[in-house]
């Protein structure tokens, strides 16, 4: 095949590729995770379930990709992470719940040894713990008022939105996220005072 068509169909692979991430999204969020089927994901962009499969070879690896996706909407460069753009985050994430509970779903499955989304999860934790205790670093310096340093509290920060996430979504009328992570960041502002951290 000459370079040129080779070129083209690459490029028309990635179209439909993005094309049934996209769809996978809207089944997600009009469906959830479990009623999110690779027929109707397949349906959505005209192709059988077996031509859908010849790019994702599973449904785990479509909601890879779909999780993938999901962090570039919420990609900021590093650099420009602040607090208060977190609490944002948490009350754009009350407004997607399909993708909140695609993404807790798939967090929790892919604690088990071999599943397709560990290594995903694994290295996405990394970065994003890496990425909060910048935050932190740039709000409060080496030390956050109650002694921790970034690194120390980075991970407690993660444990709390995804925490939060999980019980928004088992009880949402009774769990106000956005209001509950600023009751957090509110925390880590504090000073314990004589004999705290």
């Amino acid at each position: 095949m000459p370079y040129g068509d080779a070129m083209a169909a690459r490029t028309r692979s990635e179209e439909r590729r993005a094309e049934i991430v996209r769809a996978a999204l809207d089944v997600i969020a009009e469906r959830g995770y479990r009623g999110a089927s690779l027929a109707a994901v397949a349906e959505r962009v005209g192709l059988t379930q077996q031509g859908l499969l010849h790019h994702f070879p599973t449904k785990e690896a479509l909601l890879v990709a779909v999780l993938k996706e999901r962090d570039q909407w919420d990609a900021v460069p590093d650099s420009r992470w602040r607090a208060d753009l977190l609490a944002s985050l948490v009350e754009y994430n009350a407004m997607r719940p399909g993708i909140i509970q695609t993404f807790s779903a798939l967090l929790g499955e892919s604690v088990t040894e071999g599943h397709p989304a560990r290594e995903f999860f694994t290295e996405r934790y990394g970065t994003v713990r890496a990425s909060m205790a910048a935050v932190l670093r740039a709000e409060y310096g080496e030390r956050l008022p109650g002694g921790l340093t970034p690194e120390r509290a980075a991970p407690l920060l993660v444990a709390v939105m995804d925490g939060l996430q999980y019980q928004w979504l088992l009880d949402p009328e009774s769990v106000d996220m956005p209001a509950a992570f600023r009751d957090f960041l509110a925390l880590l502002g504090e000073d314990p005072g004589p004999g705290g951290a």
